[in-house]
């Protein structure tokens, strides 16, 4: 029987090869995906309300004045089903326009939390009676081939500029992977975040209480719970920069003195120098013709995009 808390602890295979190659890279880096445990996602939540985060908002501010618009150039008759969908706070902008043109809808979210998705179930249904809603646990970023099961046409979003998190090239092919799960009429929603001033983006990703530096400290914890590690937080702090020319904020955790950490269940240490750093997030700031560029790589036509009045948000409606 085990007797240890390393013992006892079973580590996801694909959490393991993630922090292996990543803290044996130079420079180390970590994936993002890794924020998103139970704690993470709450984080992220309160993230979402912050002042200074006004990604959440201003896509919101948008569907409430466009929601009308998106919904009639998508086209008659809409199944709606959405990529990380979390609960599905926002889109229920677009559900209450939807069920205006419809006596009933359907409307599929696609996560990898199955917790976020009963909530998105119990939510939506309790405010919409006459809404079908049929969750499906899944990362999407290698396709979702039950999309290619819905019939009728499909509206799929992809909203919230989830897109930003991967490089160019990898972007294009999360797109190319969710142009194959549809058919000819069917449309996507995509939200990006637009290039605005460093003075804007920056405090966004850092802001004055700390929230921000917790989220991206709470993936050390992660792996204390999931691996046996021995990180201690404070021997890190929380560094967000814009790199003008990538175009893109990038997110580190940087070592504040010389130290070690042990992994047991990877049978690995790891030698940290002051100043050091761990890369563990981007996210893309696009401009219009970066937007057109994926778009047209992955096999979609643009066709409308929607922008708050300050344009620091873009929504784009792009046909298969």
């Amino acid at each position: 029987m085990a007797t240890s808390k390393q013992l006892q602890l079973v580590p996801n295979s694909a959490t393991v090869m993630a922090v292996r190659e990543g803290l044996r890279a130079t420079p180390k880096r970590l994936p993002c995906w890794l924020f998103y445990d139970e704690a993470g996602s709450e984080l992220f939540e309160q993230i979402t309300e912050l002042p200074e985060y006004y990604l959440t908002r201003t896509e919101r501010m948008i569907f409430e004045s466009h929601a009308a618009e998106i919904l009639f150039a998508a086209g008659p008759s809409l199944t709606l089903a959405e990529l990380g969908a979390g609960t599905a706070t926002k889109t229920s902008i677009l559900i209450e326009e939807l069920l205006h043109r419809q006596s009933w809808a359907l409307f599929y979210p696609i996560d990898v939390s199955s917790s976020a998705l009963q909530e998105a179930v119990l939510q939506l249904g309790k405010q919409f009676p006459r809404l079908r809603v049929n969750p499906i646990v899944a990362d999407y970023t290698g396709g979702v081939e039950a999309l290619n099961r819905i019939t009728g046409r499909k509206l799929v979003l992809y909203i919230g500029s989830s897109i930003g998190n991967f490089d160019l090239d990898d972007a294009v092919r999360v797109l190319r992977r969710i142009r194959r799960s549809l058919r000819g009429g069917d449309a996507l929603l995509l939200g990006t975040d637009m290039v605005k001033s460093a003075k804007i983006l920056v405090p966004a990703y850092a802001d004055a209480g700390g929230v921000t530096a917790a989220f991206n400290k709470n993936l050390l914890a992660r792996l204390n719970r999931e691996l046996g590690a021995d990180f201690d937080p404070d021997d890190f702090r929380h560094i967000a920069l814009w790199n003008k020319r990538c175009s893109r904020i990038e997110i580190y955790l940087e070592s504040t003195r010389p130290h070690d950490v042990f992994l047991p269940l990877l049978d690995m240490d790891v030698s940290f120098a002051a100043g050091e750093r761990i890369h563990t997030e981007n996210s893309y700031k696009y401009t219009p013709e970066m937007v057109q560029g994926i778009l047209r790589d992955s096999g979609f036509t643009l066709e409308h995009t929607w922008h708050d009045r300050q344009k620091w948000f873009g929504v784009h409606l792009a046909r298969v």
